[in-house]
């Protein structure tokens, strides 16, 4: 990049040259030593991390070390940011705080000239406080261009930050009572605002990325379980990648003053993919018991729309509408799409399979699901589940139903809450650290 003089920046003739010695062989060569170490220092710093602060808090820290003897003897990084319309400024004899200032054009134009134009400028800081040097259009914050002020007699040097076409913003260094920059300084420079606005960048998508992730897995991960006067509920869930919180396990509570509706399904796939997938299942249960709160509706309705939106994948679920019953208990109504029926635990310890089947959704036009009604009395627990769990295969075996059903067995009449930690406990001690697929539990029993 050429290097252009801050037009306007200071009264022609007022800021008197700072007269540099000429350096000798020796002073030549350790300077190019120097830069040959920060270039080496900054490729392997720049290199370490995709955090935005702590990127240009290490360039700050190299270029102007605390033990002095640095590149510069200040710098600051004006960053902008888009989304809030105004310019981050970084760094200064604290570089701790970071300093929000809306880029005026009129009154900063030196900054927003090498943000947009592309080319390195610098500035003359004169001796005189008298004199307006004009650096407050370059540092637009008074604390910051104070700082800059003190090392007077100095030079600034402004050294744009591109990166993949757009600007991220620019690198402010100074020097005072030193000569200011020669060229091959400027040239060190450029390079390495070059490098820190590629790392810089990189750091600001990945951060980006990471943002919209963490949005949409707050929005695909279940949501709370509601409090009914009736009726307890209580769930687990378990994903296949369990760093990412999210796979293609659901289920939900859609409850009203008269009933609930829970749904537990299992999106074909892992991982994002069969999240997404998941997410329109949600939004398309959560729309059809708005309508009709009738399971086998509601699994028509998901059918349809899966289907009509010409999808590969398939979502089995298992919907139950749950009101209350006679003395004390529960009436269900259940509908299944491909899923495993659900298992009813008495409160003597029998378990039940409930006699309910239907297509998977999302792959046959115009399905129609049977319903069959389940009553739980006081102490009975329903218990919804998703393959992962009777599938889960530890070192030699499969975990299998006939182990669900002793593990269940053992806590009859303990509740949703107990049932679901006592399985989920165990299927993880049998897993014995092998990979599993996505496990997930609903239960509900009548609320004593």
């Amino acid at each position: 990049m050429s290097t252009c003089p801050s037009d306007g920046l200071a009264p022609a003739g007022a800021v008197p040259a700072v007269e540099a010695a000429v350096p000798s062989i020796d002073d030549l060569l350790a300077a190019t030593r120097r830069r040959a170490e920060l270039s080496a220092r900054l490729n392997a710093e720049l290199a370490g991390s995709l955090n935005v602060r702590r990127v240009v808090m290490r360039l700050l820290n190299l270029l102007v070390p605390e033990r002095g003897d640095g590149f510069a003897d200040w710098a600051m990084v004006a960053m902008a940011d888009e989304v809030k319309g105004v310019v981050q400024l970084h760094g200064g004899l604290e570089p701790g705080p970071v300093t929000n200032v809306a880029l005026d054009p009129h009154l900063h134009p030196a900054l927003g000239r090498v943000m947009l134009s592309g080319h390195t400028e610098t500035l003359q800081v004169s001796h005189d406080p008298q004199i307006d040097d004009g650096v407050d259009t370059l540092i637009p914050d008074a604390t910051l261009c104070e700082q800059a002020r003190t090392l007077r007699p100095a030079e600034v040097l402004a050294c744009p930050l591109s990166a993949r076409g757009h600007s991220v913003g620019a690198l402010l260094l100074v020097r005072g009572n030193s000569g200011g920059f020669p060229q091959e300084d400027i040239d060190f420079a450029e390079q390495v605002a070059a490098r820190f606005a590629l790392a810089l960048d990189s750091a600001r998508l990945y951060e980006d990325r990471a943002r919209v992730a963490a949005a949409v897995e707050r929005s695909l991960r279940p949501a709370a379980l509601p409090m009914m006067p009736h009726v307890q509920f209580a769930a687990t869930f378990r994903p296949a990648a369990e760093h990412l919180q999210i796979g293609g396990d659901f289920y939900d509570v859609h409850a009203s003053e008269e009933d609930c509706v829970a749904v537990l399904g299992d999106v074909c796939g892992k991982g994002i993919d069969a999240a997404v997938l998941t997410g329109r299942a949600r939004q398309s249960i959560r729309t059809a018991v708005l309508f009709d709160r009738q399971p086998g509706r509601v699994l028509s309705t998901l059918n349809t729309v899966l289907y009509e939106q010409g999808s590969d994948r398939f979502v089995t679920a298992v919907c139950a509408r749950v009101r209350p019953g006679e003395g004390g208990g529960l009436s269900i109504d259940l509908a299944v799409a491909g899923h495993p029926p659900p298992l009813v635990l008495r409160a003597d310890g029998t378990i039940e399979e409930v006699q309910v089947w239907g297509r998977l959704a999302g792959v046959l036009a115009d399905l129609d699901y049977d319903e069959v009604t389940v009553d739980l009395a006081p102490g009975d627990t329903l218990l919804l589940f998703s393959d992962g769990i009777f599938e889960a295969r530890g070192r030699d075996d499969v975990y299998g139903m006939g182990r669900l059903a002793g593990v269940m067995r053992s806590y009859a009449g303990a509740g949703p809450d107990a049932l679901c930690e006592a399985i989920e406990q165990d299927v993880v001690e049998f897993l014995a650290g092998h990979a599993h697929d996505d496990m997930t539990m609903l239960a509900m029993s009548p609320r004593g």
